[in-house]
């Protein structure tokens, strides 16, 4: 689990709860109509620019930032650093006995078991980052239109509530609810904006770099091993990958 985001959605909720209650009742700040204009409104926009899976996949989005989990470079450059050894000593059919918890990494050594040449090894891997990529950014895409349509429905929202008590000034009971509606869905759609879409969004787009960068130093390692590269060379090879205190650490540990 991904404990900054959990705290950090967490603590932003939390402080605003707080400052609510310590104004007065948290009630106050609950109100239906802005609710059904701002999450009813981005919905609808969502469903209006993608298809109805990637709507209701924008759960898996959040999922996903709470639940991510990635291996350390450090350990995929150790674990290719035995690879090689194995390899240079019995050759790269004895690495198909390896079991590899990494399905892109097995698959890359098993092209390399089976024969297939460099450049095809290295085009299918580049291909596969690239999807991967290319679903990341579509993920991402779902979460700028959340940021973009709640704000402007919230400002709807705001219109609305407007309208109605103008259009009702004679009667003095209907002025506090049509405020209410016209400011809280300002609120609703900020809250969506800032606390949640746009945080996500740049988490997940922080996470696909990091993905990639794995994935590269993956396919290297996977083309050095098809190369029969020196196993040394290979780890100072993808010790490019990290920064040099973390290099240091590395080769110290060899």
């Amino acid at each position: 689990m991904d404990i900054s985001t959990l705290f950090g959605l967490v603590g932003g909720f939390g402080l605003l709860v707080v400052s609510m209650v310590m104004g007065g009742s948290l009630m106050l700040f609950v109100n239906i109509p802005s609710l059904v204009v701002v999450i009813g409104g981005t919905i609808a926009a969502l469903l209006i620019r993608f298809s109805i899976p990637e709507t209701i996949g924008t759960l898996g989005l959040i999922k996903m930032s709470l639940f991510f989990s990635i291996k350390s470079k450090e350990e995929v450059i150790q674990q290719f650093g035995e690879l090689a050894q194995i390899a240079r000593k019995e050759g790269l059919l004895a690495l198909e006995r390896i079991e590899l918890d990494d399905p892109f990494m097995a698959k890359g050594i098993a092209y390399c078991v089976d024969g297939a040449e460099t450049k095809q090894i290295e085009s299918i891997l580049t291909k596969d980052i690239q999807y991967m990529k290319a679903r990341h950014d579509s993920s991402q895409e779902i979460l700028r239109a959340v940021n973009t349509s709640a704000p402007a429905f919230g400002m709807i929202g705001t219109l609305i509530g407007l309208v109605q008590m103008l259009a009702n000034m004679e009667d003095p009971s209907s002025i506090g609810p049509a405020m209410a509606v016209a400011l809280l869905t300002t609120l609703y759609g900020a809250v969506v904006s800032n606390l949640i879409a746009t945080p996500i969004a740049d988490k997940l787009m922080y996470r696909s770099a990091e993905e990639v960068d794995l994935k590269m130093l993956m396919m290297e390692g996977i083309l050095g091993l098809k190369k029969g590269e020196n196993p040394r060379m290979l780890e100072e090879l993808l010790h490019t990958y990290v920064p040099p205190q973390v290099r240091e650490t590395l080769r110290s540990a060899a």
